[in-house]
């Protein structure tokens, strides 16, 4: 096989990966100028388990090359009921759970979304970051729904003295 099959393939490969694993309902776009082919692009996705979380998403997309740049920023909110039900079919481990991942490049980079419960503060945290190392850094961003408020949220037991 060419060199140009193989990168043909490549690119086929990778630009089908996007389209299976995109990262969700395209809210916005902004060109980083007239003479660059990258954009920022922001998504919003709702959390498969919690539904009443919405996240945007914001990062780079470069058109014309085989990897997108790994900076992003997460920023999600309640925009709808969270429920102590919906709660209790979550990870509660340290870890968490991945509930978003897109593909970044053809060479096994992505962005993956991962929901982390902080039991002691009720509170989801939602970490988004790049599985390849850039610059020595693995790029992340972290965005926190309080339950307070919530159908979930329980009043903390005070101790009586």
């Amino acid at each position: 096989m060419t060199q140009w099959k193989r990168l043909r393939l490549l690119f086929t490969l990778g630009l089908g990966m996007l389209v299976l694993l995109g990262c969700g309902d395209d809210v916005g776009k902004v060109s980083l100028g007239l003479f660059t082919t990258k954009d920022v692009v922001i998504d919003a996705r709702k959390d498969p388990k919690i539904p009443g979380v919405t996240c945007h998403i914001s990062r780079i997309q470069a058109d014309l090359d085989f990897s997108d740049p790994s900076d992003s920023s997460i920023a999600c909110r309640q925009t709808g009921p969270i429920t102590a039900i919906e709660l209790a079919h979550i990870d509660k481990s340290k870890n968490g759970e991945i509930v978003f991942k897109a593909s970044l490049s053809v060479l096994f980079k992505s962005l993956k979304v991962r929901r982390i419960y902080d039991a002691k503060n009720q509170t989801l945290l939602y970490l988004s970051y790049s599985t390849k190392e850039i610059n020595g850094s693995y790029k992340h961003a972290l965005s926190s729904v309080p339950l307070y408020g919530t159908q979930a949220w329980v009043k903390p037991v005070v101790a009586s003295e």
